[in-house]
């Protein structure tokens, strides 16, 4: 993991991004953060073509992406389950802070996710 700029305090709530190359991939990544409450809510969106650079060459592949929504406080088990379940040398684990959001919502998220 790359190193960012330090914060004092995890944020509250957060959108995981990931990518597979297949859709039943991508539902079993899905589902299993949420059997194991790592995450209250996964969509799967796909297909999406993706063009990167690996092993030095310019790859186009078509993917699918998992969205997942969970709490600052259950990131890093989240990511540690992405890494052990993922098949790809370097997945996609992006988090985003949520800076705003219905107060339901969040609080289903937190409830969902303990």
């Amino acid at each position: 993991m790359t190193d960012l700029p330090e914060q004092t305090a995890p944020p509250a709530f957060l959108t995981v991004l990931t990518t597979t190359d297949a859709a039943q991939k991508a539902e079993a990544l899905a589902r299993g953060a949420i059997e194991a409450r790592l995450a209250a809510c996964a969509q799967v969106s796909a297909p999406v073509t993706s063009v990167y650079r690996w092993d030095g060459g310019i790859e186009t592949s078509e993917e699918w992406q998992v969205l997942l929504k969970t709490t600052g406080n259950r990131y890093q088990e989240l990511e540690e389950y992405l890494r052990g379940a993922h098949d790809y040398d370097t997945p996609e684990i992006i988090a985003t802070p949520i800076i705003h959001g219905g107060a339901d919502y969040l609080a289903w998220i937190e409830e969902e996710t303990r």
